[in-house]
């Protein structure tokens, strides 16, 4: 089920300032020209809290994030003030701002996802738009099933320290 709208951080805090938020998941397809329609749900949030523009780049995991250019700008100028003298941040400046493409919501509500970053996240017609917060992943849906079944398989022993204490 997706939201798109404003809400607050899982410690209790608003985050009014930081733009909408996305949740759900949504199945959809690629049309042949490489086309996605974004949910109206979230196309509405995006037009009324932005430009309608985006920006699509390579996320490690194989799939792509997809952010509101507001969203996008503050994280990239981060990453880019760190030292590129380190070969893991080097990397990975090449990886996220390297592949940063710039689109925007056209007149039917869809975004082109370029080829190349079709390529990398090998996706086809099927593809599955996760909503994740301030952003979105867009998976390959043969991708997001093996994700899935990675996350349910996971052992109560393997969390990480800072979820020590965490309680849904």
């Amino acid at each position: 089920m997706g939201s798109g709208e404003r809400g607050t951080s899982a410690d209790g805090n608003g985050d009014a300032g930081r733009g909408p938020v996305f949740r759900g998941v949504t199945h959809l397809s690629l049309d042949a020209k490489g086309r996605l329609a974004i949910p109206a749900r979230h196309r509405d949030v995006l037009v009324a809290n932005g430009t309608g523009r985006l920006v699509l780049t390579a996320d490690p995991s194989r799939c792509l994030l997809v952010y509101p250019v507001e969203a996008w700008e503050p994280i990239q100028a981060r990453l880019m003030g760190l030292s590129s003298f380190n070969d893991k941040i080097r990397n990975l400046q090449r990886l996220l701002v390297g592949h940063a493409d710039d689109v925007e919501l056209d007149g039917s509500g869809r975004i082109l996802v370029p080829p190349a970053l079709r390529g990398y996240a090998s996706l086809d017609k099927h593809v599955v738009l996760v909503g994740q917060g301030h952003r979105f992943e867009l998976w390959g849906h043969a991708q997001w099933q093996a994700q899935t079944a990675q996350a349910i398989a996971f052992e109560a022993g393997a969390l990480p320290a800072e979820l020590d204490g965490f309680s849904l």
